[in-house]
C-alpha cells in the first residue's frame, strides 16, 4: 500500500486518525498516559500498514528493531569497556548491512555466478550481456529473492540509531516498543525521509498536535499527492511508452522527451511522496526534516546533492564520509572519500550496474569539480547556463539509473544527440494533459517558488483541498500508479 492509493487515502488513514486520537481521549488521564497509549496505538497502525507489502516481512523488521535495540545496550557509553562497545558496532553494521545485502544482492550474485560458472549453450556475448544485465540462467534452480518493502531506509535508520548512540550523540532508549516506533513509523517507513533517531527521540515522549500542526499536514499532504499523481503519474505515462518503444528508432526530440519526462517523474513521485510524509508525521505529532530543496534549479554537481534526497545524502556524509576523515586530510584523500561515498550510494540503490555506473559517474563529477570545474562554474557569471549544463547532465544520468541494462542505457543515450530530427513524432506521445504536466513540472520544479512564499506556494487550504480532489479523481479514473522508490 501506498499513500497515494485510494484505499490508503479513503480508507485507512481516516481510521489511523480516529483511532490515533479518539482512543486516548476516551481512555482519559493525564498527557502522559496519552502519549504512552498514542505511540502504541501509531506503533500498532504502522505494523498494519508494513503487512500489507507482505505479512512475512513483519518478522524481519521485528528482527531488525531487536538486533538494534540490543546493540543500542552494548554500545552505549558508561555501560561496558570500550571492547564491547566496538564488538556491539560492530555486530550491528554487519547485522545490518548483511540483511541488506542478503536481500538485495542475492539474485544478482546468484545470475553472476550461474553466467561466469553454469553458462549451458550460452555463447560468450550472451554470458557478458547476462552478467550486465543481471539476469541469470537458472541452472542453478535458486529461487529469486523477494525484495522488502522499504529494507534499505528501516535499516539505514536502525543503523544510525546504534552508531549514535557509540558516539554519544543520541541517547539511549530503554523501551523497545518506542524504538520500534521509531522504526516503524509508517509515513516514513517504506521510502524514507530517513530520519535520525535524535531528530524525533524527544517527540516520541513529548509532542502536542493542535490545530494549526494538523492543518499545515493536511496540506502538506494534499500538495505532495498532487505532485505524485497529477504530475508524476501523468509524465510517466509517457516515459514508459517511450522507453518501451524500439530505442533503434527514436529520434533526438523523442528520446530527449523521454528522457526529461523520466527527470521530472522521479522528482515529483519522490520528492511528492517526501512530502506527503511530512503532513502525515505533522498530522501525528512528528516534525521530519525537509527531503528536497528544488535539486533542478543547482549551478553545480555538489548543490544538485546537498537539494536532492536530503536524507540519504546527509546520512553518507555523517556515517560515511565524515569517519573517512572528510577533507580534513588532502585534496586526494577527499576525492577519494568523495569517490567512495557515491560508489556506496550507486550500489545502495540496486543490484544492477547501471546503478553501479551511475553513482560512480557522479563520484567522478564531483571530484572534477572540486579539482577544476567548480571554479570555472562559481565565476560563471550567467548561473542560468550553470542550471542547464547540471540539468543537462543530470537528465542523462538518469537515463542510466532508468535504464534496464548498460547497453540500454548507450543507446537512449546515443539517440539522444545522433537520432535525427523528427520534431512531429512527439505528437505520437503527447496529449492535452501531459502537455499541461509537462508545463507545471517546469513551473513548480522550483521557478515558482523562487518567485513567491512556500505559504503562498502551498498555504491556501481551498487549493489544496482542490488538489486533493482532483487527485482522487484521477485515481479513481485510472489504474497508473507507481512508485519508483517502492522497489528500494
Amino acid at each position: 500500500m501506498v499513500f497515494s492509493s485510494l484505499i490508503f487515502c479513503t480508507i485507512f488513514l481516516p481510521l489511523c486518525l480516529l483511532v490515533y486520537y479518539g482512543l486516548p481521549r476516551i481512555a482519559g488521564g493525564g498527557i502522559d498516559r496519552k502519549i504512552i497509549l498514542s505511540n502504541y496505538i501509531l506503533l500498532f497502525e504502522s505494523l498494519i500498514f508494513y503487512a500489507f507489502g507482505g505479512v512475512k516481512y513483519l518478522l524481519l523488521i521485528g528482527v531488525v528493531i531487536f538486533i538494534n535495540w540490543s546493540a543500542g545496550f552494548l554500545c552505549a557509553p558508561n555501560r561496558h569497556r570500550n571492547i564491547v562497545r566496538v564488538l556491539g558496532l560492530i555486530f550491528a553494521v554487519l547485522a545490518d548491512m548483511g540483511m541488506l545485502f542478503f536481500f538485495k544482492y542475492f539474485n544478482f550474485f546468484i545470475a553472476t555466478i550461474e553466467n561466469v560458472f553454469y553458462p549451458g549453450k550460452l555463447t560468450i556475448a550472451q554470458r557478458a550481456t547476462g552478467i550486465l544485465s543481471g539476469v541469470g540462467t537458472g541452472a542453478l534452480g535458486i529461487s529469486e529473492i523477494v525484495l522488502p518493502v522499504g529494507i534499505s531506509f528501516f535499516t539505514f535508520q536502525a543503523l544510525s540509531y546504534v552508531i549514535d548512540v557509540y558516539k554519544n550523540d543520541a541517547e539511549l532508549q530503554g523501551n523497545i516498543l518506542y524504538f520500534a516506533l521509531y522504526i516503524s513509523c509508517f509515513p516514513q517507513l517504506i521510502a524514507g525521509p530517513i530520519v535520525h533517531y535524535k531528530d524525533i527521540a524527544s517527540q516520541l515522549s513529548e509532542r502536542n498536535v493542535g490545530s494549526n500542526e494538523f492543518a499545515e499536514g493536511i496540506k502538506r499532504f494534499c500538495f505532495g499527492l498532487s505532485k505524485k499523481v497529477l504530475i508524476a503519474n501523468t509524465l510517466a505515462a509517457v516515459a514508459d511508452q517511450i522507453w518501451s518503444s524500439d530505442i533503434s528508432q527514436l529520434d533526438v526530440t523523442v528520446s530527449w522527451l523521454g528522457a526529461i519526462c523520466y527527470t521530472f517523474q522521479i522528482y515529483y513521485d519522490f520528492s511528492g511522496y517526501s512530502d506527503m510524509a511530512i503532513g502525515l508525521g505533522k498530522m501525528f505529532g512528528f516534525d521530519f526534516k525537509e527531503n528536497f530543496n528544488h535539486p533542478y534549479r543547482a549551478e553545480s554537481i555538489q548543490e544538485f546533492w546537498r537539494r536532492w534526497h536530503i536524507s540519504l545524502s546527509t546520512w553518507f556524509r555523517d556515517y560515511v564520509y565524515i569517519p573517512l576523515g572528510g577533507s580534513r586530510h588532502g585534496m586526494g584523500r577527499t576525492c577519494f572519500n568523495i569517490f567512495i561515498v557515491f560508489l556506496l550510494t550507486g550500489i545502495w540503490h540496486g543490484a544492477n550496474w547501471t546503478f553501479f555506473i551511475w553513482g560512480l559517474v557522479y563520484g567522478i563529477l564531483l571530484i572534477f569539480e572540486r579539482l577544476w570545474f567548480g571554479k570555472i562554474l562559481a565565476k560563471n557569471p550567467i548561473k542560468f547556463f550553470n542550471r542547464i549544463l547540471i540539468f543537462i547532465i543530470v537528465n542523462s544520468l538518469w537515463v542510466v539509473f532508468r535504464a534496464g541494462t548498460i547497453m540500454e542505457a548507450g543507446a537512449f543515450i546515443s539517440r539522444m544527440f545522433v537520432g535525427g530530427l523528427k520534431p512531429l513524432n512527439l505528437f505520437n506521445y503527447l496529449s492535452g494533459m501531459s502537455v499541461i504536466a509537462f508545463i507545471c513540472a517546469m513551473l513548480f520544479g522550483g521557478f515558482v517558488q523562487a518567485h513567491m512564499s512556500v505559504k503562498a506556494v502551498k498555504g491556501n487550504m481551498l487549493v489544496c483541498l482542490t488538489l486533493l480532489l482532483l487527485s482522487l479523481l484521477f485515481l479513481v479514473n485510472g489504474t497508473y500508479n507507481p512508485f519508483i522508490y517502492y522497489q528500494f
